[in-house]
């Protein structure tokens, strides 16, 4: 089913929000025509992104000041 075993979705992590949070995430999802699960997770993983590509960026500008 799987080409790549590693690339089954099974490692769970847990968030807990507040009431507000969990309202907006709600809403959020709702007007994505989503599941909260679903746009977190793209949310996540585009952060992640973006925090990596923003890391190696500045490794590289370090490196050509040094």
């Amino acid at each position: 089913m799987y080409h790549d075993p590693k690339c089954k979705r099974d490692r769970r992590l847990t968030l807990r929000f507040d009431d507000y949070e969990h309202n907006l995430i709600q809403a959020l999802a709702n007007y994505q025509g989503e599941q909260p699960a679903s746009l977190l997770r793209q949310m996540v993983l585009r952060e992640a992104a973006a925090l990596a590509s923003q890391m190696n960026d500045e490794m590289v500008s370090q490196s050509l000041v040094d």
